[in-house]
């Protein structure tokens, strides 16, 4: 069975292909399938964005396709970013995560999350979803050559580092994406779709 991941983000793709292994026959990019298509992620959460994405690129591929919608949620900003996350600045990666830093330098509370929704889309309109989260807290120094987006400053805890400083593989194994990506595998071993 062919998958499309409905992302351009290298990282995401990366880690989805690490964690899925040889599950589908064949596993490709947007781009190295050819489809130039932004989805407007006008969602209220991170479900709504993902399986927007995932059932337009299953529409226009005719085959599978698979879409994550993740961020980090600040507890004492009433979860902020969230579904803001990639946008949260409108400048990349290390000004979202200076602004975060700066929004939450006053807070006693610095604990957050990770979010992630995952969403496999049938060309037939059914799908399987699934969410994970990872919990920490936000540092004000950022450490570590790692990962990407936020994880320079997502300490955690039972690890004493950041998750730019626990190895790929480490990361695969206890992030919020590999907990949705291994929850929607579950389901789709047992054959559970959604309309």
């Amino acid at each position: 069975m062919k998958l499309i991941i409905a992302s351009n983000n290298a990282h995401k793709i990366r880690e989805i292909k690490q964690i899925l292994g040889s599950r589908f026959e064949e596993i490709l990019s947007l781009k190295e399938a050819g489809i130039d298509h932004e989805t407007v992620e006008d969602g209220t959460t991170f479900l709504e964005n993902a399986r927007k994405k995932a059932t337009e690129i299953a529409e226009i591929a005719g085959c599978c396709a698979l879409a994550d919608d993740s961020g980090i949620c600040a507890h004492a900003l009433n979860n902020e970013p969230g579904v803001y996350s990639a946008r949260y600045s409108g400048k990349g990666d290390e000004a979202n995560n200076l602004l975060l830093m700066e929004n939450l330098r006053d807070k006693a509370d610095r604990s957050a999350h990770y979010a992630c929704a995952m969403v496999l889309a049938y060309p037939d309109g059914s799908v399987i979803s699934a969410e994970g989260e990872m919990h920490g807290e936000v540092i004000l120094t950022p450490r570590g050559e790692n990962g990407f987006g936020y994880d320079p400053i997502f300490f955690l805890p039972e690890y004493g580092k950041t998750s730019a400083e626990i190895s790929p593989e480490e990361k695969n194994r206890i992030s919020h994406r590999a907990k949705a990506l291994n929850a929607l595998v579950a389901k789709l071993d047992e054959g559970k779709k959604e309309n």
